[in-house]
């Protein structure tokens, strides 16, 4: 067994790792965890409050 066996062994496995990670994301089971992250985004105020106004409310306290 040389270096070659290992790197071909190496590439095997991480070929393997990267379809298993696929079908994982593609799977039915996850599609409604990640189309919820995918929509977190737009999830947001209309207006954010900026971080001046949380300064300014504190210090009135």
């Amino acid at each position: 067994m040389d270096i070659n066996d290992l790197r071909a062994a190496f590439t095997v496995i991480m070929f393997v790792m990267f379809i298993g990670i696929v079908v994982w994301a593609w799977s039915n089971k996850r599609r409604s965890a990640f189309s919820e992250a995918a929509n977190l985004p737009l999830n947001e105020p209309e207006n954010p409050r900026s971080d001046n106004e949380v300064v300014k409310k504190e210090s009135n306290q």
